[in-house]
């Protein structure tokens, strides 16, 4: 965990990772009641994981999109 905020710098932990962050924490505290700390921390980092890489591919979609609008003009 230490490396992995050490290697994001922080102005990409704020834009990116933390309203994703924000937003699999809520998930997991509505949904999540499985009665066990582990399940719930486990579901809660795959939640993460999911929401970021859905970020991570729209952004991507729309980088592309964007590079095709300005090549085409």
């Amino acid at each position: 965990m230490f490396t992995l905020f050490r290697l994001i710098p922080v102005r990409e932990a704020l834009t990116a990772q933390i309203p994703v962050l924000v937003a699999a924490f809520a998930v997991a505290e509505l949904f999540y009641k499985f009665g066990s700390f582990m399940l719930e921390c486990l579901a809660f980092l795959a939640t993460w994981f999911v929401f970021d890489l859905v970020v991570h591919l729209a952004r991507r979609q729309i980088g592309l999109m964007a590079n095709a609008v300005d090549s085409g003009s």
